[in-house]
């Protein structure tokens, strides 16, 4: 299991530019948080690279990520891998209980949520402050494909306060600016 062979797999299975996106993006705050927390962080990169890569072909749960996972299983992917991208779904019911999986958790949402925050500035995630993103939070009209619920539920699980892990996720994306198309 290698990132090449992770990104290989996803460029496979999605063709979609933007769902790539929020991949990278979710990959950019999965290395980071590794980097902080002293983990493995090519395999959280890799957690992130693929925790959507089903989703273009299996829209509809609990086909993602259920199949996905069976994808993974046969190529020979690690079961705490596999269990991180089932967790990230709340509807599997599959418990959150490794840190990896506890922060895909918290990042995917709120990475989705942070890429439509940048796209409406003029200069994109480079000035983005927690403030803009806290705000755009409540207003339940920008991004109402977004679940708040679930970007509340990550941060309780991981135990970082709000205003701290969207400054961190926010930091984690602007240095991958440019791949995200953010810059």
């Amino acid at each position: 299991m290698s990132y090449q062979e992770a990104l290989d797999l996803m460029h496979e299975y999605t063709k979609n530019e933007a769902l790539r996106k929020h991949m990278y993006a979710v990959e950019s705050a999965m290395r980071a948080y590794a980097r902080k927390l002293g983990e493995d962080e090519e395999k959280w990169a890799i957690v992130g690279i693929l925790h959507d890569f089903d989703y273009e072909m299996y829209p509809n749960p609990p086909e993602h990520p259920q199949k996905g996972s069976v994808i993974l299983q046969e190529k020979g992917y690690p079961e705490d891998v596999r269990v991180a991208i089932l967790g990230h779904a709340s509807f599997t019911n599959v418990p959150r209980e490794s840190t990896m999986a506890k922060v895909l958790y918290a990042c995917d949402e709120l990475c989705g949520f942070i890429s439509a925050c940048s796209i409406v500035r003029p200069n994109k995630i480079a000035d983005l402050e927690v403030s803009s993103v806290k705000k755009k939070l409540k207003d339940k009209a920008f991004a109402r494909n977004v679940s708040r619920e679930d970007i509340q539920q990550g941060i309780q699980e991981i135990g970082i306060p709000l205003d701290e892990h969207i400054k961190f996720v926010i930091e984690a994306m602007k240095s991958d600016a440019a791949r995200l198309g953010l810059a």
